[in-house]
């Protein structure tokens, strides 16, 4: 009498399972043939199908093979049955070899994990052909989805093979509706960068922004003249300078800044902060007492190393990964338009309260 009731067939006679002494890996017939049942019928345990008619005995039967014998379900075969898989897509630009950006990524796999998904993340480097490539490997794996993220936060195009799955944009928007995104907060983060310095006293306020066209310029700058605003402070337009986003674009700006007549600051990002004390430095000027700084961007390696260590803003990179992958399994609703993560101020020694008169 047979002590299964499945298609496949008569069950050849159990076994003792006992460990495989071999390296390749254990097949679905070596567990059939160890608990005495058809491979069918082990088939149908693996995919917990319980609507099979199989036996509670002849079930944990299998389970004790599967376990003493250590074998492990082909993944990809069981994703062709069930048309998808446990694995997220990530396509960036760079994202990975950025100074802080790689945060994305620890931020979509943290949060990837906790709803039982495992990340598959290609880094292109702008290279068309790879991303093609990249997205085509995904879809073939039949991805739950695919996180589409730029390493700055700009407009983009949306590849053609992307529409194949569902997918979110991370720190890039795009203009077609019902597309789903997350993005920093700019013009958040811009208002918090200026009401650092506001709630310090300071009310003559440079902003030195950026020349490069881009969301960060336009959100921060609109940022800086609500805080002003807000804090019944006339904006200034000769207060706001433009120079290039590093380092050497900090420094050289040191001298009209000093034209401004100003003791405070809001630099675009924290890179063209660094250059600014270097040129506040030579000078013989003091940070804060002299100039009180802000930045913009958090970046480990520089705010919270300058001396004195730097106030600024974060860009919210873990978070934006986070909130891709919430978005995405629609944990998260999708907002109108591009959604816009927080981005968190970070007070520092480089301002100061000024002494009240």
């Amino acid at each position: 009498m047979s002590t299964e009731n499945t298609p496949g067939g008569p069950a050849p006679a159990a076994r003792t399972p006992r460990m495989p002494d071999r390296a390749h890996p254990v097949t679905l017939r070596e567990v059939a043939e160890a608990a005495g049942v058809s491979t069918a019928t082990v088939s149908l345990v693996v995919n917990k199908k319980k609507s099979a008619r199989i036996a509670e005995e002849t079930r944990q039967r299998v389970k004790d093979a599967i376990r003493t014998l250590g074998y492990r379900p082909n993944a990809m075969a069981k994703t062709l049955v069930s048309g998808t898989s446990k694995f997220i897509g990530l396509v960036a630009d760079g994202v990975a070899t950025t100074p802080f950006a790689g945060q994305i990524i620890h931020g979509a796999q943290d949060e990837a994990w906790k709803h039982g998904y495992a990340l598959l993340i290609a880094n292109t480097e702008a290279n068309s052909e790879l991303e093609q490539d990249a997205i085509r490997m995904m879809l073939e794996y039949k991805v739950r989805g695919i996180l589409y993220s730029t390493w700055f936060h700009r407009q983009t195009d949306i590849p053609e093979q992307l529409r194949e799955a569902e997918f979110v944009l991370v720190n890039c928007f795009s203009d077609e509706p019902g597309t789903r995104a997350v993005v920093p907060d700019e013009v958040q983060g811009g208002r918090s960068a200026t009401e650092i310095l506001l709630r310090n006293g300071h009310r003559r306020i440079a902003f030195i922004n950026a020349t490069i066209p881009a969301p960060a310029k336009d959100g921060r700058l609109a940022g800086y003249r609500q805080a002003l605003e807000d804090a019944g402070v006339a904006f200034d337009p000769a207060l706001v300078m433009e120079a290039y986003p590093d380092q050497e674009g900090g420094y050289g700006a040191t001298a009209e800044l000093l034209k401004r007549d100003v003791a405070a600051v809001y630099c675009y990002n924290d890179r063209m902060a660094m250059g600014l004390y270097d040129g506040l430095r030579e000078r013989g000027l003091s940070i804060p007492d002299d100039m009180a700084v802000v930045g913009f961007d958090n970046q480990e390696v520089i705010a919270a190393h300058l001396r004195p260590p730097l106030s600024t803003v974060s860009l919210p990179h873990y978070e934006l990964g986070a909130a891709g992958v919430r978005t995405l399994l629609g944990i998260d609703a999708a907002a109108e338009g591009a959604a816009k993560i927080h981005c968190p101020p970070v007070e520092r020694a480089s301002v100061r309260a000024q002494a009240r008169a």
